[in-house]
């Protein structure tokens, strides 16, 4: 028996579902796979959150009208929370719960049986304090559960034709602001629009980090190695620095380092050798 077909035994056992979505490579594909095994018993919930990029926001709706599969958009309430606009390393636990409080509600609302979201098996060991908030509400994470890895999930998805199955890995804009500095709407706003120019210009695996100097905000770009070149040529540089820089930051900057998944949870983890209970 492969993954995915104990992937479907799995929620043939639960009977019913909520799926966390979010149209990521992971949630896109958990809710296909539940809505084609358990038809209208499962549901899958988005949250509208403002750490969300409106582009991908209006991507993940657009995927569940394609596949056909419901979708419920509610409001979470993380942006009212201090420790969460405060940013601690342990911000995503913060969002995580506020997001499994109203599926813990709408769950019991609907007489569901289970919440599930997409963490997977290559999440083991990872630093993800939003798994915590999972195991206090009870959320399952059903791929990790069968063992399914990235790699494994972008082969199925695109077997069954799904556009994520290549999509680059996402992570919320929050993350994009280092542990300690506040997270603001309006911060959350020029890393979105800054990122949206990178990609108009024809950039892939990016990140616009956001950092709060005494004189002013400062940009600093991580882009994929091979495209390095490309974005220090003159005419592209000159026209990214203007455009960023009437987003309202001081400074713009390029990692030479390129793009790195969390490269801010690195930061954390050189002030912070010791493991995290």
């Amino acid at each position: 028996m492969d993954k995915l077909q104990q992937l479907e035994n799995l929620l043939n056992q639960l009977g019913s579902c909520l799926v966390a979505y979010s149209g990521g490579v992971d949630s896109a594909f958990l809710a296909l796979v539940a809505y084609r095994t358990l038809g209208d018993q499962s549901l899958a919930v988005m949250a509208d959150s403002p750490s969300l990029p409106r582009s991908e926001f209006k991507e993940a709706i657009a995927l569940s009208e394609q596949f056909g599969f419901p979708l419920k958009i509610i409001q979470t309430k993380e942006f009212e929370n201090e420790e969460y606009l405060s940013n601690p390393n342990n911000r995503c636990y913060f969002c995580k719960h506020a997001l499994f409080e109203e599926t813990e509600s709408l769950a019991m609302e609907r007489g569901v049986s289970a919440v599930l979201y997409g963490e997977i098996a290559d999440d083991i060991g990872d630093f993800r304090p939003g798994a915590q908030a999972a195991k206090e509400f009870q959320v399952r994470a059903p791929m990790k559960e069968v063992g399914l890895t990235k790699s494994e999930i972008r082969v199925y998805s695109s077997e069954m034709g799904l556009p994520t199955a290549s999509k680059p890995q996402m992570a919320c804009l929050s993350s994009r602001i280092p542990y300690g500095e506040k997270v603001t709407v309006k911060k959350l706003s020029q890393i979105e629009e800054a990122e949206a120019l990178l990609r108009k210009l024809g950039f892939h695996d990016i990140r616009v980090r956001h950092h709060e100097l005494s004189q002013g905000a400062l940009a600093r770009i991580e882009i994929g190695s091979v495209e390095l070149d490309q974005l220090v040529q003159p005419a592209i540089r000159e026209t990214l620095t203007q455009c960023i820089k009437s987003l309202g930051y001081l400074y713009v900057t390029l990692d030479l380092m390129g793009y790195q998944r969390g490269s801010l949870n690195s930061a954390r983890q050189a002030s912070n050798p010791q493991p995290l209970s």
